[in-house]
Formats: structure tokens, sequence, C-alpha cells
């Protein structure tokens, strides 16, 4: 290795498919239809699904929710309630407060964003934590 390379952490497709499985059979379980969205570290989509009876416009707040997560290398609702606003007009709405955006960790590193939106911000951050742990990531708490 030099000063000029770092090694990286990339999920496959198989880990973005195992997620998306995993949040539906939650979503499912909870009888709440969802919006999922997985995004890698840079916050390009690599997986997304509208399950049927899942509200549309859910799918923008879902990749928001996502890309933050990525970006700040935290949970979406992370963001201090007074700047949200700010920080979403700073960003054409990119960035959000919104509950429901969980970092991917592996082996301590932030490899990308998973976003659910349709329900409450309980039941996104749910389905969310069921599609880490499909993949065994770090759970970044309740």
């Amino acid at each position: 290795m030099t000063d000029f390379t770092l090694p990286t952490l990339k999920l496959t497709h198989a880990a973005v498919l195992t997620m998306l499985g995993a949040a539906v059979s939650k979503a499912e379980e909870i009888g709440q239809p969802q919006c999922i969205v997985i995004v890698d570290a840079s916050g390009e989509t690599l997986g997304e699904i509208r399950m049927n009876g899942a509200k549309f416009l859910s799918r923008k707040s879902a990749l928001a929710k996502a890309r933050t997560a990525a970006s700040i290398m935290g949970r979406s609702d992370a963001i201090p309630a007074d700047f949200r606003p700010h920080i979403a007009s700073a960003t054409q709405n990119a960035v959000t407060g919104l509950g429901g955006g969980l970092p991917i960790k592996v082996d301590g590193h932030v490899i990308g964003g998973i976003g659910v939106g349709s329900g409450s911000a309980e039941q996104d951050i749910a389905v969310g934590r069921a599609a880490l742990a499909a993949i065994a990531a770090e759970d970044t708490g309740a």
C-alpha cells in the first residue's frame, strides 16, 4: 500500500439482493408495504423496490434517507431538527433528517446506506435493521 491508495470494501449484488429480500420480508411481517433503496458509499443506487401498496413518493424520501445515512455515516434522523430544513434546501432535498435511513457498516467501514419509506419512522427503521442483519452488517442502534 502506498500513500496514494486505500483498501475498500464494496457491497456485492448478492448482498443487495439479500438485503432487499430481508427488508421485504420484514415489511410483510409488520403489514406495511415499503419503498426500499440501497446505495453504495458514494450514494449511487445499487438496488431498490417499491412494494405493492407503498406510497410512490416515498421512493424519493427512501433515496434521500439512504444517501444521507451513507454521507453522514450515521442514521438519517441524527441530523438536528433545527438544521433539517436548511440542509434539505441546500441540497435540493438530497439530504433529509427523516427516520428510516441507516448506514451499512461492515468491519468498521461505512460501505453504503439503506433508506426505507412509506411507514412510520419506527417501521422504516425496523425494516432497515432487518436488511442489515441479513448480511451481518453493524447495527448503529435503535
